[in-house]
Parts: C-alpha cells; structure tokens; sequence
C-alpha cells in the first residue's frame, strides 16, 4: 500500500511513461486512471479503431497517444513500465521483449492492489468463483461493513481508488490471467522524474490479506498450455501471504488440500463437502456448519438454499468461511444463504415457458462447469452446448449429457469436438441405441429454435456451453444476454 501521506495528496505519476497492452474494459480504465493522474500514457492493441470505437469514445480527450492494429517493438523505446491486459498472452512478442529489456510488468488489478488502502478479499478458482465472490459481497454488506466488488467481474475498481475508503473492504474476483502478473519482478530502483517507478510498481509478490482458492481443475489451457503452469498462476493469491493472513481452501479438492500443507495453519481455514474441519466451514449431513474460535455454529439446512446444485453448496461454505474470517457473524450468513437465488448468467431462470424451464449458465465455458450444471437438475434436460475450445477434455461431459440429457444441441466452433466426444462415449448399443438425440445448430439462434421445438412439458432447456464465447461474442456475459433475449422473445 502506499504511505498515508501519498494517499492523502492524491496519485501523481507526472513524468513516469506508461504502456497499457491491451484495450478492453480493465486496459481502457487503466488508461484513463494513468492517464487523468498526469501519467504519459500509450495505449495499444491489434486491433483497429473500428473495432475499438467504445473503448476510444471513454478514452477521448485524455492526452493518450494510441497504436492500433498491432503491437510494434519500438513501443518499448522510451517506457518505463508495461501494464498488459489479462487477455493479452504473456508470450507475445512484445511482452517477451519488454522481459528482455528489463522493463517491469504490471497491470490495473496489480497496480489496484499496491493502492488500494482497504482491506483486500481475493478470491479465485476455477470455478464458482463469481458466485463465491457476489456472495461474500453481500454477506459483509449486510455485516455493515461498506464492501466494493470487482476484479474480473463488474467495473474495473481502478476508477474508484479515491473514493475507497481505509475502513472499507474489497472483494475481488480473481483470474489465473490476472494473477500472472502478482509474482515477483526484477528489482526496479532508478529514478523516473523525481519518481521511483516503485510508486506505480512494487517488484516484490503481493498476496491479498484474506485469500481463497475454491478448486483447481484443468482450464484455460488453451493459454497456460500445462496444469502445472495454470496451477502455479492461481497459487500466486496466496503464495506471497504476510503474517496475520488468511487463506481459505478447499479441503476436497487435492491441489488445494496439497497447497495448504505448506501454509501457517494459525491463518488456514478450509471447506468440506466431505468431512468436517476444525476450522471453517463443511457440511454435516444436511447442515451447513461455521466452526471458528473452537465454537460450532449452523449456518443453515440444504434444503433452505435457494442457489442450485451441490456445487454452488461447496460455494455457499466457502463464502461462509471467508466472510466469518472478515468479521460477518452467523446470523448474517444465514440471511444471504437462505435469500441469495442467482448470479445473473449461471444457471440464472430466464423462463417458464409452454411447461419448461429455460436457464442461463452462459458461465459454463468449460466442461467441468457443464457437468456441475448437468448435476444441478433431476428433471430431463435438452441441453445447448458449445462454443470455443480451450483444449480441454468433454469425454465426462458427454458420458453425463448421455446420462442426463434427452436432447444435445451443439453450436459453434467446439460443435465438432462435443459430437466427437459423444460418440466415444455412447453407452452400449451405440447413438442409435441411446435415448439421446444429438442435433447441430450453426448458431446460439438456431440453437433455442431447435430447443424450443423439441422441449416437452416438464423438460429444463439448459444454456450450459462448456466452451468460451469468443467464437461468436465479445464475452459469455454478451452470450448470456443473447440467449435471454431470444428466450423472451419466445411466443
């Protein structure tokens, strides 16, 4: 954090130069952040200004100068830190060549994070992890306790760092991408006019006060390539921890249970599914239980959550165990588990409609989030899945939709590798044999016609993609989005 007395006469980065890789929502707020606080700013990205008229239009009037339709090296000459984008891979010719110059990496939830003069929750995973999130939020709300929520969900936070108070708290949402960048940098210590570059850029490894990894399972390995490098991204929240931190794992999942081996357990609370722990939060029987300061609280009953699917109940204890660690009492966590229904774009109720249920899980952009939503439900599912690839395996997918499922409707890029796993999978007697229909749409519109016109009365129609959006739409929210309004508009 900074000194109070930096906080107190505001952010000014006269003279540091800054290079901002990267335009979407979390580059544009940065820019704009550097950018009003007296930062020379540079501002790049592949691609053109025609596909960047939002972001330029939120950027107008800011003395930022702009390099669109690609990423030339000569950006390098005369920068004195690199901010990249969590979307921008960190092998890009540019990135790499900024390591070999010695030229420090940072980025606007790291730069955030080194500001931010409220206490920080971050929480990340490879799933559940907006849910966990939007419901720690509520729980230190109705703790009283002012609460900012961001990170990779909502408005990038960098925008507000003046009205944040010491006092407050913020929760942020934290992906593998955004934590790439939170492990130590080579040491920076010249002077920048009359600045040291460690006032918008700390070399050492940053680890919120309170962390939490809510599982680690194969994702996004269409950009780390391998689970040890995906795995060692997620575990930088926690790997520079100081004394008197917190972390919360999951007792259930054997990364996470391995990573708390190596931790102080006077700062470790877990989560259990399983069984119970000593301290934090599991599930007895039907019972959601807080075990903290050798007192054993129950949260609630199974079947007083309004949040479906026994996944989102491994959320529910792990927001319990974060929030209790921030100081919410039991009372309050009953209130948002027994009230909190949805996160908007998983496993979200968009309609009823002729007899069917229709959901939103637009969320699901891998296979192992399609299997949790599968699970969700006991009533026969037609479901829409497809999308990008992110080089993971469908083959349990599939076995489940065969299982589950009594119609696949399979769109996008990913269309393909879904049949292809279905196939592999077709229990005995082969596709003809099985009671599952597969059908092929060219797009998410094709693919709701289709539903709508093999869906019977007590059927749930389930948007649960199992790839990313990217194929097709800027991100799943816009996904989401879309299948709503297709849905409503349903006669």
């Amino acid at each position: 954090m900074m000194m109070q007395d930096e906080l107190e006469a505001g952010y000014d980065f006269s003279g540091i130069r800054a290079l901002v890789v990267g335009l979407a929502r979390e580059g544009t707020s940065l820019a704009r952040f550097l950018a009003e606080h007296h930062a020379h700013v540079t501002a790049t990205d592949v691609k053109p200004a025609k596909a960047l008229a939002a972001s330029l239009s939120a950027l107008d009037e800011l003395p930022i100068t702009f390099a669109l339709g690609g990423h030339p090296l000569g950006l390098l000459d005369d920068v004195d830190i690199v901010f990249v984008s969590p979307g921008v891979p960190l092998e890009i010719p540019l990135v790499e060549e900024a390591r070999c110059r010695n030229i420090p990496l940072s980025s606007e939830t790291r730069l955030f994070a080194r500001l931010c003069p409220a206490l920080v929750v971050g929480i990340t995973g490879s799933s559940g992890k907006t849910t966990t999130t939007t419901l720690v939020g509520k729980m230190l709300q109705g703790a009283g306790r002012p609460t900012w929520v961001g990170g990779n969900i909502g408005q990038p936070l960098i925008g507000s760092l003046e009205e944040i108070q010491p006092a407050e708290v913020v929760v942020l949402e934290l992906s593998s991408f955004q934590l790439d960048l939170f492990a130590p940098q080579p040491e920076v210590v010249e002077q920048v006019a009359g600045h040291p570059v460690e006032a918008v850029f700390d070399p050492s490894g940053w680890s919120p006060e309170i962390s939490a990894i809510l599982n680690i399972t194969p994702n996004h390995l269409d950009r780390h390539v391998t689970m040890e490098a995906y795995a060692a991204a997620k575990a930088h929240v926690l790997a520079y921890a100081q004394p008197g931190d917190i972390a919360v794992l999951n007792l259930d999942d054997p990364v996470t249970r391995k990573l708390g081996q190596h931790l102080r357990q006077e700062g470790l609370l877990w989560f259990s599914l399983e069984r119970e722990v000593d301290r934090g939060a599991y599930l007895r029987g039907d019972q959601l239980v807080l075990h903290v300061s050798d007192r054993e609280k129950v949260i609630c009953r199974t079947d007083e959550l309004k949040l479906l699917g026994r996944h989102n109940v491994a959320n529910m204890l792990a927001a319990c165990a974060i929030s209790a660690a921030a100081g919410a009492t039991v009372e309050v966590l009953r209130d948002v588990a027994t009230s909190f229904s949805a996160v908007t774009h998983r496993l979200e109720l968009v309609r009823e409609w002729r007899g069917t249920r229709w959901y939103n899980d637009s969320i699901a952009t891998a296979p192992e989030r399609t299997v949790a939503a599968l699970n969700a439900f006991e009533a026969p599912i037609v479901l829409l899945a497809g999308g990008r690839d992110k080089k993971l395996l469908w083959d349990e997918m599939a076995t489940l939709t065969w299982r589950k499922a009594r119609h696949v409707i399979l769109f996008g890029e990913a269309a393909g590798l879904i049949d292809e796993a279905m196939r592999r999978t077709a229990p005995d007697g082969g596709e003809a044999g099985a009671r599952t229909v597969i059908h092929h749409a060219e797009t998410l519109e094709q693919a709701v016609d289709l539903a709508a016109n093999v869906a019977q009365r007590g059927n749930v129609v389930l948007l649960s993609p199992g790839g990313t959006s990217f194929d097709a739409y800027q991100d799943y929210e816009q996904r989401g989005e879309h299948f709503r309004q297709l849905v409503e508009a349903l006669e």
